[in-house]
């Protein structure tokens, strides 16, 4: 079952991310950084669950900029025991309907060059590689 997630998710949401190393590099300041997603009216994620329950996650953001609007899907992890069922699948099929309801047209995901196995996920769900590029970040203090 896929569903929206809410704050009581948080910590489940919080152990699929840490495992699938989506934690941001910051493992201490993950449930907050969900909680102020979750927050966010531009912001969606959602949740899957089996019978064993939470086993996978996809968080969105509406964005918009000079070069046209878009949802992003900022995270896709699902629980390697959950993986092969079609979750991700769901998932990326709830982003998809989260865009369409905000009347955005274009979804966007962006795959680390480590991450193969995104590689031929996407393209199976009919993504298309729009670009390589060197991201560069610069920490504040």
């Amino acid at each position: 079952m896929i569903r929206r997630a809410d704050p009581a998710d948080i910590p489940a949401i919080a152990a699929l991310a840490a495992a699938s190393g989506d934690d941001g590099g910051d493992p201490a300041g993950l449930q907050s950084r969900l909680a102020r997603i979750l927050e966010q009216a531009t912001h969606a994620v959602f949740l899957a669950e089996d019978d064993t329950g939470p086993c996978g996650f996809a968080a969105a953001e509406h964005r918009l900029s000079p070069d046209g609007e878009r949802v992003e899907l900022t995270c896709l992890a699902v629980d390697a025991a959950a993986q092969r069922r079609g979750l991700g699948s769901q998932l990326v099929a709830a982003t998809e309907a989260w865009a369409r309801r905000r009347g955005v047209d274009r979804v966007q995901v962006a795959a680390a060059l480590a991450r193969e196995a995104a590689h031929g996920f996407c393209p199976a769900l009919g993504y298309e590689p729009l670009e390589t590029r060197q991201v560069y970040l610069r920490t504040l203090r």
